[in-house]
C-alpha cells in the first residue's frame, strides 16, 4: 500500500534527526535516473524544515551494457563518480550526503567518508523506508552483537540442512547497520539492522547447503531446492544442485573472475520489522532486497568482494544469500539458534515504528 507524503516526510525527518542533523549544515541528494521521485520530494523537504541547506546532484546511469541486471547491487564496477572530481568535491563539502542512487564498494565513497562526510543510502520504495524507520533500539541491539562479533575469533554455522562452515575472524573490523549516520564519516543503509564483518582471507572452511526458502540475491528469488557449495581456503570450489544451482552458477560465471567466487561478508538479521516473505509481494525491479537481508535471524553470507573493509578484492560480482533457521555460534557460545537471536530481545523489547502522526 502507498505511503502519504506526509508519513514519509515524517519518517525522513527522523531519520535526519538521529543523524544529527543541525540547521545550517549542507546536505546534498544524490540521484540518477532511476531515484523513486516520492523519496526524493520528501528528502527534500525534510532536510530544508530541518533547516539545512539542501542540493540536489543527479548523475548519469553507468555500466548498464555491462550489467545483466538492473539492480544497483549486481554490478560493482565504476559509478558515476569515478574521474568526476567536481561531484567528488561537492559531497565532500557536504555534511550529509543522502544517497538514492547506490555508490557501493567505490574509491569515490571511500574518499567521501574519509572527509567525514556522512552517506545515507536509501533505495527501497516509500513503503518499506516508512515500516523499518529506525530507532535508538535498533542501534543498541546492533551495536551489542557487532560487539560480539569484534571480540570473536570464529564463527561457525551449521543448520539441519548440513551446513558446516567455519570461518576465522579477526582481520577486519565488524560492521554495525542500524539505518542511520550518527558519527562523522559515517555509512550506512536505511532500512537495514545487522551485524556483519568478512572472514580472514583465505580463511573460510566447510560445506554451505541452502534450503528450499533461502533466498538469492540479486536474482531476488526463493531457492526451490537444495544447493550445496564447498568452500576451500575462502572461495567457493563447486556449487551443486539443480535449477537454482544452474542459474547461480551461469551468473557467476558471466563475471569472468576468480574473485566473484570468494567469500564476502558474513553475519546475522536482527530487524523485527524486516520479514522473509516479503520479497514475493514485490516485482523483481521494485526493490534491492533489504527485508530478506535484515530479517531477524537470518544468517546471511556473500560472495564477491572485500575492498568495502579494506581488502583487496573489487570484483564486480556480489552474491547475497540470507538463509534460514541456521545456528550461528562465536567462539562455540551460540548467537542465533535455528534461526532465532539468542540476544534477550522478545516481543516486550521491541518497539514499535514511530508514530507518524502527533
Amino acid at each position: 500500500m502507498a505511503v502519504s507524503d506526509y508519513d514519509l516526510i515524517q519518517a525522513w525527518k527522523q531519520v535526519l534527526t538521529l543523524s544529527k542533523l543541525e540547521r545550517g549544515q549542507f546536505v546534498t541528494v544524490l540521484t540518477s535516473a532511476s531515484t523513486h521521485p516520492q523519496t526524493l520530494a520528501c528528502a527534500l523537504l525534510a532536510a530544508t524544515d530541518l533547516g539545512a541547506i539542501v542540493n540536489r546532484l543527479d548523475l548519469p546511469p553507468i555500466n548498464g551494457e555491462k550489467a545483466i541486471s538492473r539492480d544497483a547491487l549486481a554490478y560493482f564496477g565504476t559509478t558515476p563518480l569515478t574521474g568526476n572530481h567536481a561531484a567528488i568535491a561537492a559531497l565532500k563539502a557536504s555534511d550529509l550526503v543522502l544517497d538514492l542512487m547506490t555508490l557501493l564498494f567505490s574509491p569515490e565513497q571511500h574518499e567521501i567518508l574519509a572527509s567525514g562526510t556522512k552517506i545515507l543510502l536509501a533505495v527501497e520504495p516509500p513503503e518499506v523506508l516508512a515500516r523499518m524507520v529506525p530507532t535508538l533500539d535498533d542501534k543498541k541491539r546492533v551495536m551489542a552483537a557487532a560487539e560480539k562479533l569484534g571480540k570473536a575469533k570464529e564463527m561457525h554455522v551449521t543448520s539441519d540442512a548440513g551446513t558446516d562452515v567455519r570461518f576465522a575472524l579477526g582481520q577486519f573490523p565488524a560492521i554495525s547497520e542500524y539505518g542511520f549516520v550518527d558519527e562523522p564519516g559515517r555509512w550506512d543503509h536505511w532500512p537495514s539492522g545487522f551485524a556483519l564483518t568478512w572472514a580472514n582471507e583465505g580463511e573460510a572452511e566447510g560445506t554451505i547447503v541452502l534450503e528450499r526458502g533461502d533466498i538469492l540475491l540479486p536474482m531476488k528469488s526463493y531457492v526451490r531446492d537444495r544447493v550445496h557449495f564447498k568452500i576451500e581456503k575462502g572461495f567457493c570450489t563447486s556449487i551443486e544442485g539443480g535449477f537454482d544451482a544452474d542459474i547461480l552458477s551461469e551468473y557467476m560465471a558471466t563475471f569472468n573472475d576468480p574473485d566473484a567466487y570468494a567469500m564476502s561478508h558474513i553475519g546475522w538479521g536482527l530487524q523485527p520489522r524486516a520479514h522473509w516473505s516479503t520479497m514475493a509481494m514485490y516485482d523483481r525491479e521494485a526493490t534491492v532486497g533489504m527485508d530478506p537481508r535484515a530479517f531477524e535471524g537470518n544468517f546471511l553470507f556473500s560472495f564477491g568482494p572485500n575492498n568495502e573493509a579494506g581488502g583487496s578484492r573489487t570484483t564486480a560480482c556480489h552474491i547475497d544469500i540470507p538463509m534460514r533457521n541456521c545456528t550461528v555460534a562465536l567462539d562455540s557460545v551460540e548467537v542465533v539458534r535455528r534461526g532465532q537471536v539468542l540476544d534477550g530481545y522478545g516481543p516486550k523489547h521491541r518497539l514499535k515504528p514511530a508514530a507518524r502522526r502527533a
